[in-house]
């Protein structure tokens, strides 16, 4: 009897050790998804086909990766404030046009759309420090542009975008103006337990629940618990209590983390929400919550002001 047990103990950690094992190999793969299933990996649709105008853009990160990018505007002079925006882990930017488009009549603003590297036109393979400076670069691209008004680059991240987005924003303070953040998780690491439960006992904590001992095995952590309460700009919260991803409580978390050391946070929630329609359930009053937030926190120049006063 007793060797039968241990033969069925030692059957069961054999699988654990080998489910893990898989789970470590190709975290990359459960991480980011740049195709979605059946599709391929290239734009279905581009900017123009919803009658938009745009630019491709093309960029060198700071390790030599060459990264393909959107940048659309409501009008070509358009002197509103600039969204560079960072989309979830699956698909690639032509899956999220529709918004964008939505988003310039509502907000009267410029979007930039980046594909990450592995993602879209982009080259080389995603991963945790690669995506971060793709994201750079594409700020030090905006940055230096003389036909947008620089000091209203506010950054828009959902889901993976908001882990992307909000290292961005804590480490340029004086070229984010603010930074808004929908149904965005607290780590990778808390994910882990909640897309295969019984990885909790091995990898997550970094909500506050103490470290497990397997997190050192994860490449991508993006941990924007340890991030937010650093960011001294403005902060909007956009929650989506229907997520069926992202547990809401996540969100709560990253308010209560930030809002500790910023009183420039606003945490908003949307009833009937999911993770990726969000925008779309919240209607009128979601797209009024961020003009409102830009409008007190990314505000026209006095002198911008008066010079579109003048040349009309």
């Amino acid at each position: 009897m007793v060797s039968y047990v241990n033969i069925l103990l030692y059957g069961v950690g054999g699988l654990v050790v080998a489910g893990m094992a898989l789970l470590v190999a190709f975290q990359e793969k459960l991480v980011y998804a740049p195709v979605f299933p059946g599709l391929t990996k290239s734009y279905a649709i581009n900017p123009s086909r919803l009658r938009l105008t745009y630019e491709d853009i093309w960029l060198r990160s700071s390790d030599g990766v060459r990264l393909h990018a959107w940048f659309i505007k409501l009008f070509p002079d358009c002197r509103g404030p600039t969204i560079l925006f960072f989309q979830e882990n699956a698909g690639n930017i032509a899956h999220r046009l529709e918004m964008v488009r939505i988003m310039l009549q509502q907000l009267h603003c410029n979007v930039f759309m980046l594909s990450y590297r592995g993602y879209g036109a982009s080259d080389g393979y995603p991963s945790q420090p690669g995506i971060i400076k793709d994201a750079q670069a594409a700020l030090d691209h905006l940055s230096q542009r003389s036909d947008i008004d620089t000091s209203r680059i506010v950054v828009f991240g959902r889901s993976l975008g908001g882990a992307v987005g909000a290292v961005l924003t804590k480490n340029n303070p004086d070229k984010v103006a603010a930074l808004i953040l929908e149904n965005t998780f607290t780590s990778i690491l808390d994910m882990a337990g909640v897309l295969f439960p019984f990885l909790k006992w091995f990898i997550g904590g970094s909500s506050g629940k103490g470290p497990k001992v397997l997190n050192f095995l994860v490449r991508s952590p993006w941990s924007t618990i340890d991030v937010v309460g650093q960011i001294k700009q403005p902060i909007l919260f956009l929650s989506g209590l229907q997520d069926e991803m992202v547990p809401p409580s996540h969100m709560q978390l990253l308010y209560a983390k930030a809002a500790a050391r910023n009183n420039q946070c606003l945490f908003v929630e949307f009833p009937t929400g999911m993770h990726m329609d969000t925008w779309l359930a919240g209607g009128d009053h979601y797209w009024r919550t961020i003009q409102q937030f830009l409008e007190q926190h990314a505000p026209v120049r006095k002198e911008q002001n008066a010079n579109d006063i003048g040349a009309r």
